[in-house]
């Protein structure tokens, strides 16, 4: 995601921020979803984990990007996810509260258009933003959308 769409994305966003981060590691999993047909959904399990050593003092925010042929649809989970940019883009919302060494999950179910062709492998990118986070080398990841 460029500079200008995360500014235009966290900029609708209002984001308590602790006192004083804590000092955490929250890590993007890469895990990719399951293969689709043309026409039909799978599920992005957007999977953070927090490898401490503190609990999360502030909130953090999951942010998915789609390709072309791709769209996310609701029901999310948790209930805090959006979908924008024609559902190619959803952003949800997690407290603050995350113990280290454990892990939260957004689901994203997706819908793959029937103009995607067999065999279409498209990478994409999740991130995790928190005014915890202290590690930039694990905040985002790519991730599969295979068309079976």
């Amino acid at each position: 995601m460029t500079t200008a769409a995360l500014a235009a994305v966290l900029a609708g966003t209002t984001v308590a921020a602790a006192a004083t981060p804590s000092n955490s590691d929250l890590q993007v999993v890469r895990l990719d979803p399951d293969p689709a047909g043309p026409g039909s959904d799978t599920t992005l399990h957007a999977f953070v984990a927090n490898g401490g050593p503190d609990t999360t003092a502030s909130p953090f925010t999951v942010i998915v990007e789609l390709p072309y042929g791709f769209t996310a649809h609701g029901p999310y989970f948790p209930a805090s996810c959006v979908s924008w940019l024609n559902n190619n883009m959803v952003q949800c919302a997690f407290p603050a509260g995350l113990p280290a060494l454990r892990t939260a999950t957004a689901l994203i179910p997706i819908h793959v258009d029937p103009s995607v062709p067999h065999g279409t492998k498209a990478d994409w990118h999740l991130e995790v933003f928190s005014e915890d986070h202290h590690y930039e080398s694990d905040e985002s990841t790519l991730f599969t959308l295979t068309v079976s």
